[in-house]
């Protein structure tokens, strides 16, 4: 015996899509308006800052001779000269700050994401790398004055500098390098075991090339962050108005340090050669941050999976 429903006895199904109700409109413009609040509130001192720095520093920046020259030739108030030694030694310790930190960076990432899993070895190093990315960088320069120049008898130096910067860049290198570690599918990982490949060859040929365009970002803005310090070159080189190559001897300049000089050895009054000094310096590392940016997205536009 089988019993049939008739239409009125069937029960009724919701619809798959409703109606979007007025409060839920309300409540999502008003989360929206706030969010594009917030967003300009936080762009407001940004334009501002780069507005301040562009038009207080734009004077120097078109002379040729603001490139190609140092200081050494001309008067602390006297018109001329050009920043080309502070350039040289920004990059310089910025360099070789990149070649120490960023494979300690990298293997440390590693470490955390493809071996350490929860192990306390893992633990232990991401407690110590978290305690790094807080410590002053006032610290860090006392810490290699202690121990470059206090206890080994070394000079003050460049090289002194790109120490002290190591200790500030390796936190932010191995943070951002695990966050990319660890986007990576593990569909990739598993797809590289089940052909028999060994896992170091798996990191280096599968999950490094897919997660190498955001880790070239981290360290690019990892570099950005330790190139405008000013606490370790206060502490460890002595500022020199010309051009030294030399990064293990003798005193360096620097574009932070430039500034610091200036501001110590010259007046501040608006259109002096102070001002126009500190402020055009201040737009020169601006401008060398952004080109150091620039290069590395278009190097991990280069380097990114492509797809088709």
């Amino acid at each position: 015996m089988t019993s049939t429903l008739s239409d009125t006895d069937r029960p009724a199904l919701t619809p798959a899509f409703q109606k979007i109700g007025t409060a839920r409109k309300v409540r999502n413009a008003v989360a929206t308006i706030l969010v594009w609040l917030s967003f300009l509130i936080a762009l407001v001192p940004l334009v501002w800052v780069l507005y301040t720095v562009i038009a207080n520093g734009i004077k120097r920046i078109p002379y040729s001779n603001w490139w190609s020259q140092d200081f050494g030739s001309v008067l602390s108030d006297e018109v001329g000269g050009g920043v080309l030694h502070a350039i040289i030694g920004t990059l310089e310790q910025g360099l070789v700050c990149a070649v120490i930190a960023v494979p300690i960076g990298l293997l440390v990432a590693i470490y955390l994401v493809e071996y350490g899993a929860r192990s306390k070895l893992a633990k232990i190093t991401t407690f110590m790398v978290d305690i790094l990315s807080g410590v002053p960088s006032i610290v860090a320069a006392l810490f290699i004055y202690a121990l470059w120049i206090t206890t080994l008898g070394l000079p003050r130096s460049g090289f002194a500098v790109s120490l002290a910067l190591v200790l500030l860049m390796i936190p932010v290198v191995v943070r951002s390098a695990e966050e990319m570690l660890q986007i990576v599918p593990d569909d990739l990982r598993e797809a590289s075991y089940a052909l028999g490949v060994p896992k170091w060859k798996t990191i280096m040929r599968v999950v490094l090339p897919t997660a190498l365009s955001g880790i070239i970002s981290g360290v690019m803005m990892a570099l950005a962050r330790v190139m405008g310090e000013t606490a370790p070159l206060l502490v460890l080189v002595g500022y020199s108005a010309y051009v030294n190559w030399d990064l293990f001897d003798h005193e360096q300049a620097s574009l932070p340090l430039l500034m610091n000089n200036e501001r110590a050895t010259n007046t501040m009054d608006p259109g002096s050669v102070g001002f126009d000094r500190i402020w055009g310096a201040a737009l020169t590392l601006i401008i060398i941050i952004a080109l150091i940016n620039l290069l590395a997205t278009l190097i991990s536009r280069v380097v990114a999976p492509k797809k088709k």
